[in-house]
């Protein structure tokens, strides 16, 4: 109990430090708000006007605004602003991955002892991107829980459930979980701890299952027949288009993703594997998902966030032998310390994210700045470029109903059709002096530029920014082009 409630309390800080989203989370994001104040109204949903690059599934979003909608309901009856809501709603999107989390915590007690359960989760508590993440309205993290429950499951030797809760995951949410959940599978059968018979008695139906639940219920919400994550597999894979979006070298994952994100303790992932062999075992599987993963040139750290606590597990192996030898020799009071300074060392890198990670969402600071500096009786039509609708505006941030919000895009700079707006949410470029003699600057939001060394004070890096939003409003009297 203890141990959910302090990965919860740290989760919670996350989310309070840094409570808008991106460009990733937009359709998530503006999908739960559309389900949540829309409803059956689906023309006014989002997606038919920025439907994104490929289609994503709704069920997710419509799971959590099922957990959320009464609390949702309340706070709206109470007069609270819109924009509570998406605290609810990752909120609650993070209490499900904690859920699951808590039962695959318990499921590696219950296999590798209760002191590497309580290991697991100091870790966890002391990294940074696991429980930023888990209130993120991601596809990856939509998959977070099923994959842990399916762990669990595997942990347990429960087969039915880790086949139903993979086949889940994958047809629905994420389909290169394959990658990671059926080597297991195919461990199972060739253990003989599954049998063939069992394996199509719970696949097919749970295979059947999962694509006609998100087929017809996407199928509707998109207004046309389909399957979200086909489309994105052949997007991705079969046309390998993800790599417009950027490529990293094969081996990115393993010297810059998953040292961010265990930090210190990634040292200790191979002590832990050389320790215990039921933890080599437990490890591998993960290990093989990022080595497969890799040939996508496509790479981003959330795309395999589901292996962060396996590897854990070894860590943790590693500080459960030491919490129990420290006492016995000099030898282990040494390597005690080393693991309390790898928990300082992972807490100091946390700060240090968690404070960059602030300052990388300057529209959403910037639409909350202008409802705090123009009066919400004002007749307001602002225009959101695509740079402040990229890090931290949604719908949820919209919170007068008097105003009128645009996020058109491919307007020409200084031109017309921007000249009729009474406020711009503007990208700092040089562009933005093209309005210099038409509006007035009310604010300006900086943003997270980069880290510099500073090894001869403390703390010894600085953390630099830059303008990145301003927030115009158009002079009196102004009605056509700057000049």
């Amino acid at each position: 109990m203890i141990a959910d409630v302090l990965l919860g309390v740290v989760a919670f800080l996350h989310l309070l430090a840094c409570p808008y989203t991106k460009v990733e989370e937009s359709f998530n994001v503006q999908a739960t708000h559309d389900i949540l104040f829309h409803r059956q109204d689906l023309e006014k949903y989002d997606h038919h006007e920025f439907p994104g690059v490929v289609p994503r599934t709704f069920i997710g979003p419509l799971f959590i605004s099922l957990l959320a909608s009464p609390l949702v309901v309340l706070t709206q009856l109470m007069g609270d602003n819109k924009f509570i809501a998406q605290y609810i709603v990752r909120g609650c999107l993070g209490l499900c991955v904690l859920y699951a989390f808590s039962r695959f915590r318990r499921a590696v007690s219950k296999k590798f002892g209760s002191d590497v359960g309580m290991m697991l989760v100091l870790l966890t508590t002391t990294q940074f991107h696991f429980l930023f993440y888990i209130s993120r309205p991601l596809p990856n993290v939509f998959a977070l829980p099923l994959v842990l429950l399916a762990l669990s499951s595997w942990l347990m030797g429960k087969h039915g459930a880790f086949i139903w809760q993979s086949g889940f995951a994958i047809l629905v949410f994420r389909s290169e979980l394959c990658l990671f959940l059926g080597p297991i599978l195919l461990g199972e059968l060739v253990s003989r701890r599954l049998g063939v018979w069992e394996l199509l008695r719970h696949g097919v139906p749970a295979g059947v299952v999962c694509l006609a639940v998100t087929v017809s219920v996407d199928s509707v919400l998109w207004q046309k027949l389909l399957w979200p994550e086909g489309t994105v597999l052949y997007y991705n894979t079969i046309m390998n288009k993800s790599s417009n979006w950027g490529t990293e070298p094969f081996l990115w994952y393993f010297y810059s993703a998953l040292p961010r994100a265990l930090a210190a303790s990634t040292l200790l992932v191979p002590v832990g594997m050389w320790l215990d062999s039921r933890v080599t075992k437990t490890v591998a599987p993960a290990l093989g998902f990022v080595l497969l993963y890799s040939n996508l040139p496509h790479k981003e750290l959330r795309f395999i966030i589901y292996v962060f606590p396996v590897l854990n597990v070894a860590a943790a192996r590693v500080c459960a032998t030491v919490y129990h030898n420290w006492h016995k020799s000099k030898r282990w009071v040494l390597a005690a310390l080393i693991v309390i300074g790898h928990l300082v060392a992972n807490c100091s890198a946390t700060a240090v994210f968690m404070y960059v990670s602030h300052l990388n969402y300057p529209g959403g600071h910037a639409l909350h700045l202008l409802h705090r500096t123009v009066s919400s009786h004002s007749d307001v039509h602002v225009h959101i470029d695509v740079a402040s609708a990229q890090t931290g505006v949604s719908r949820f941030g919209q919170l007068n109903s008097n105003w009128r919000y645009d996020k058109t895009e491919d307007l020409s700079p200084g031109g017309p059709e921007l000249m009729a707006y009474t406020h711009l949410l503007l990208e700092a470029t040089d562009q933005s002096q093209l309005y210099s003699k038409s509006h007035d600057t009310l604010v300006t939001i900086e943003g997270f530029s980069g880290i510099q060394k500073q090894l001869h004070s403390f703390p010894p890096v600085s953390i630099n920014t830059e303008p990145r939003i301003l927030v115009l409003e158009k002079k009196k009297g102004t009605s056509h082009g700057a000049e």
